[in-house]
């Protein structure tokens, strides 16, 4: 099966590079360091040290694995730590987040030549994968390489396990080359167990975004945005990581605060932050369509009083802004993409409203939902009304502020858990 799978990998490969380049018309990075996806890329002295290889894929993947890679360096000081992204944005996260502390590529794409190229250059002895990154050739080779894997921080909702199912024999394969899942729960777990992990190489150990720690400086950052003259007193409902078709129905939701008779929603200002940067121009556009005057973060000066929105069209900044919120709508869940990580918000003490769409953060929304930090919204359900409910009652967002972050204390410690099966990993010989 996998060298169907690489033969099938190697035919689309013009149409991949293709759909890079096409890519790159609205995000130019995505054209640039093309030969380290091919495995080609300038050793540096750091690579003469053995190696962990952490994967990380993109910007959330990233942040949620920045503890953990602190600890690495920390645990590790004769390693090398390898990391690597598949998208620009994850790299740009990772570079502003370690710079030079850790030797950071792209992930090399999951043919036999690239995959043995980056192998002989790194010779990692752990490769660590993030989330639910598997990739053939990739455990495949370093497993023949003599390289222990870890799929950490795994979650496998119900629909990703329909799908590998339909891949039969080749996910077995996968899942044969791990020597350990650390899971973030139970149900995760014995999904992969059903699509053939073998029972022994499963642990549940908590997601490790439950781990995140707000340091003094982005807190300093975050009240200091809070005082700009056009933030200063207003009511501030962030939008989240948006995708598209959401714009519109936080657009629509928002104007509908706009003209309450309430004083304060009147001067309500709207943070809206897209997924992805190659949006910013279309969403920038959408806003000014509709009338709004709008702010953009990337400009770097503060919005004024009259401003309507402040578009956050930087990379890397959602956790900060997440920090001058009064109420903040988790984008990725009002359509059917999964939604996206609710637990930054938590941390912030900031009431979190969901759509109907959370099944890539179903256990973080249904703790935070049982405490009374998230509401989510019902098919159907419109926004406007329980936004404007909880913009009008401090009580209410206090309650709910509070419940989140215990939330979060209650289930910390997975990093720690994990670490210890790192260094599990690397004691066998």
């Amino acid at each position: 099966m996998r060298y169907l799978y690489s033969a099938l990998y190697y035919a689309l490969l013009p149409l991949l590079v293709l759909r890079m380049l096409w890519r790159s018309r609205r995000a130019p990075a995505y054209r640039r360091r093309l030969g380290e996806r091919f495995g080609r890329f300038a050793a540096r002295p750091a690579l003469e040290r053995p190696a962990i290889w952490v994967h990380a894929v993109s910007v959330g993947e990233t942040l949620a694995a920045a503890p953990l890679l602190e600890s690495l360096l920390e645990d590790y000081p004769d390693y090398c730590l390898v990391v690597t992204t598949t998208t620009p944005t994850g790299s740009q996260r990772l570079r502003a987040l370690f710079g030079e502390r850790v030797f950071h590529v792209y992930a090399p794409w999951d043919l036999p030549g690239p995959v043995k190229r980056f192998l002989h250059r790194t010779r990692p002895r752990l490769l660590l994968l993030m989330e639910t990154e598997l990739w053939p050739n990739m455990l495949h080779y370093s497993k023949a390489a003599g390289c222990r894997v870890l799929l950490a921080n795994a979650r496998l909702s119900a629909g990703s396990a329909a799908g590998y199912r339909r891949l039969g024999r080749l996910t077995r394969q996968m899942l044969l080359q791990l020597d350990m899942v650390a899971c973030q729960g139970e149900a995760d777990g014995r999904r992969f167990v059903q699509l053939g992990l073998p029972a022994a190489a499963l642990q549940v150990i908590g997601s490790i975004k439950f781990d995140l720690v707000l340091d003094a400086g982005i807190v300093e950052r975050a009240a200091a945005l809070r005082r700009e003259p056009g933030v200063r007193g207003r009511p501030v409902l962030l939008a989240a990581s948006t995708h598209p078709g959401e714009e519109a129905l936080v657009l629509e939701a928002f104007r509908q605060l706009r003209a309450s008779g309430d004083p304060q929603l009147r001067r309500c200002l709207l943070l809206l932050v897209p997924r992805h940067p190659e949006r910013f121009e279309e969403v920038f556009s959408l806003c000014c369509q509709q009338g709004w005057r709008v702010a953009r973060r990337s400009a770097g000066t503060p919005p004024a009083q009259a401003d309507d929105i402040l578009l956050g069209d930087t990379m890397g900044e959602l956790l900060l802004l997440l920090g001058a919120a009064t109420v903040a709508v988790i984008g990725g869940s009002l359509v059917e993409r999964g939604g996206h990580n609710v637990l930054e918000a938590a941390a912030w003490g900031i009431p979190v409203v969901s759509g109907p769409s959370m099944y890539n953060f179903a256990k973080s929304a249904r703790l935070l939902r049982g405490a009374g930090a998230m509401l989510s919204l019902g098919p159907g359900e419109r926004l406007a009304p329980v936004l404007e409910e909880l913009l009008t009652d401090a009580r209410r967002r206090r309650e709910m502020g509070v419940a989140g972050r215990e939330v979060l204390a209650q289930n910390r410690g997975a990093t720690l858990r994990l670490r210890a099966l790192v260094a599990e990993l690397l004691r066998q010989p």
